[in-house]
C-alpha cells in the first residue's frame, strides 16, 4: 500500500487498528501488540514481519510514556526488572531475526495460530478470573519466551509475562509497572533488529496511522478501565482475538 503525506484515506484502516488496540490495552493493561498484529495480518493482509515492525515502532512511544509513569509512581520492582530485562531483549532479538529470515507466506498461518492461542488463553483467564495464586518461581525463562513470542507474533509480551507472573503470585502493582517498563527496552531492541533487516521503506504512513489511533483512544481506554470489570474485558478480548486470528488462518490456507 502506497502513502502520501496527506493521504488520510489510506491511513484510516491503520488509525482504526491503533484505536481499537489502544482502547483495549488502556482498559486491560495489555494486548496492544496482540490486537494490532492480529488485525494487521489477519484482516489487512500485512506480512507478519512488517506488521510486527510497525507495531513495535509505535510501542516505542507508548511504552516510554507508560514506563516513566510507573517509575514516578514507584511501581517498579528493581529485582524483577533486571531479571526480565536481558532475557526479554535476547528473546526479542531471536524472534525478530527468525521472523525476518523466513518466507512471509509460510510464517503467516503459524503466527496467526499463535495469536489465536493467546486469545484462547485470555478467554480462559476471563472465565476463571481471578486465577489461583502460587509462589513466583520462574522469571528469566518467562522473559526469554515472552520476548521471543512478542517479536515473532507482533505482540504477546504483556499477556504472556504479566499473566504468568500474576498467576505465580507476584505483587500485581509491581508486576504491571515492571513489565511495562521492561517492554520499552524490548520494543527498542526489536525495532532496531527489524529496521536492520527490513529497512524503513513502506513504513512511515502505516506507523503514523497506528500512532494516531492509539493516541486518540488513550483517554477512552483509561475511562473504560474504571468502568468495566476485568473479567468481562478478558472474555471479550479472548473472543475477538480468537475469532479474528482464526479468520486469518482460514484466509491464509483457503
Amino acid at each position: 500500500m502506497q502513502f502520501s503525506f496527506l493521504d488520510f484515506e489510506a491511513l484510516l484502516p491503520f488509525i482504526g487498528v491503533g484505536f481499537a488496540a489502544q482502547l483495549v490495552d488502556g482498559a486491560l493493561g495489555m494486548a496492544f501488540g496482540v490486537i494490532s498484529n492480529t488485525l494487521l495480518v489477519g484482516v489487512l493482509g500485512v506480512p507478519p514481519a512488517l506488521a510486527s515492525q510497525r507495531v513495535h515502532l509505535v510501542e516505542c512511544f507508548t511504552t516510554a510514556t507508560s514506563g516513566i509513569s510507573h517509575l514516578l509512581h514507584g511501581n517498579i520492582d528493581k529485582r524483577l526488572f533486571f531479571s526480565l530485562l536481558l532475557p526479554g531483549m535476547a528473546g526479542g532479538i531471536l524472534g525478530a531475526y527468525i521472523l525476518t529470515s523466513l518466507d512471509a507466506s509460510l510464517v503467516k498461518p503459524f503466527v496467526l495460530l499463535y495469536l489465536a492461542g493467546i486469545g484462547l488463553y485470555l478467554l480462559w483467564r476471563g472465565f476463571f478470573y481471578p486465577p489461583q495464586i502460587k509462589e513466583a518461581k520462574l522469571i528469566a525463562p518467562l522473559g526469554l519466551v515472552g520476548g521471543f513470542l512478542d517479536a515473532a507474533g507482533g505482540g504477546g509480551w504483556g499477556p504472556v509475562v504479566t499473566s504468568n507472573l500474576l498467576i505465580q503470585g507476584a505483587d500485581p502493582r509491581k508486576v504491571v509497572g515492571t513489565v511495562n517498563s521492561v517492554e520499552f527496552f524490548l520494543t527498542i531492541t526489536v525495532s532496531a533488529v527489524f529496521i536492520w533487516n527490513l529497512g524503513i521503506a513502506d513504513l512511515a504512513g502505516a506507523t503514523l496511522g497506528l500512532l494516531i489511533g492509539g493516541l486518540l483512544a488513550a483517554p477512552l481506554g483509561a475511562w473504560a478501565a474504571k468502568h468495566f470489570p476485568a473479567k468481562q474485558m478478558l472474555i471479550l478480548v479472548g473472543i475477538v482475538l480468537t475469532l479474528t486470528s482464526a479468520y486469518g488462518v482460514y484466509r491464509a490456507w483457503a
